[in-house]
């Protein structure tokens, strides 16, 4: 098995994180043949954020030209590893066998994508933690067709924060889907279920990444979320997402209970709400006037453009 792969990282407005993140890849058992890193406008980035080695290369692209999925599926297209690891800049690795987990997702010549788990950071707020053990719990699993009735929307969940993918597949499905709002990791992993590749969680693949989001920021992230399933329907129609979120809710909701964390049970449900309003109107974005939706998104560049 050739387990040489590429790292392709997004930044914008970089810091110290990203040199850690850096450190932390040349550390790996199994450490990646190329880096490459794809910054959005010139001006914010500090060179000296880079170490001096040999396998980092860097290009720069104007605001404008950022896209979610076509940004990364440039950084694909520049690439000739067998595999392909996309991570965004604040995602650090764990430990030193980040990499290693994910190539043994690949063993199973089924796996098109693998992706790791998600801790939180020192600072994340009680209730975030619980809500990330819940999305990335402690137990690999795959993701296959067969478990849409039973998973619903989770069976095409994976997170570009920290994922690979088979690079001639990723070539034969034609890549992410662009221009993109959000979500191009899901796109591309429901398109990849459905015609019969199966996506991988690996627990043991671990890095740390966390946000403390406030409501509106939820919110908008979450109207991003909705705009982007509109737009698929050919995935997304149909799969129930709801159900989900309620599990969500009830299974944190238990666990802060039983700790008497009922501040942390309030503002999980505050912040679920501001989600689910979002995400609703997201949904509903083609009946709302521009004015609304420019207010709502995380992405007024991609309405822009559009």
């Amino acid at each position: 098995m050739n387990k040489e792969v590429t790292v392709i990282i997004p930044t914008w407005k970089p810091g110290r994180e990203l040199t850690q993140q850096l450190l932390r890849l040349k550390r790996q058992s199994v450490p990646p043949e190329r880096i490459l890193i794809i910054n959005t406008d010139e001006k914010y980035f500090r060179e000296e954020l880079i170490p001096d080695w040999a396998g980092i290369s860097l290009l720069h692209i104007e605001k404008r030209m950022f896209d979610h999925a076509g940004t990364r599926d440039m950084g694909a297209r520049m690439s000739s590893t067998p595999y392909l690891l996309f991570m965004t800049m604040d995602a650090l690795p764990a430990d030193t066998h980040l990499i290693e987990r994910l190539l043994e997702a690949f063993e199973d010549e089924h796996t098109a994508a693998a992706y790791a788990r998600q801790l939180p950071k020192k600072n994340c707020r009680r209730a975030e933690r619980c809500v990330r053990a819940f999305n990335y719990p402690a137990d690999s699993t795959v993701q296959r067709l067969e478990d849409l009735p039973e998973r619903g929307v989770k069976t095409y969940f994976c997170s570009n924060v920290c994922a690979m993918y088979r690079a001639d597949v990723y070539r034969k499905l034609g890549g992410f889907s662009y221009p993109a709002i959000f979500n191009e990791d899901m796109v591309f992993a429901g398109m990849a279920v459905q015609q019969g590749w199966q996506i991988a969680y690996c627990a043991d693949a671990r890095v740390y990444h966390s946000h403390n989001y406030t409501a509106i920021r939820q919110f908008r992230r979450n109207f991003d979320l909705g705009v982007s399933q509109k737009q698929h329907p050919e995935i997304f129609e149909g799969v129930a997402s709801e159900g989900t979120g309620l599990r969500m809710i009830r299974t944190v909701a238990a666990g802060l209970a039983k700790e008497g964390a009922f501040a942390s049970i309030a503002e999980l449900l505050w912040q679920s709400g501001w989600k689910y309003a979002g995400y609703l109107a997201g949904r509903s974005y083609e009946r709302l006037p521009r004015f609304w939706i420019m207010r709502f998104t995380m992405n007024p560049d991609y309405w822009k453009k559009a």
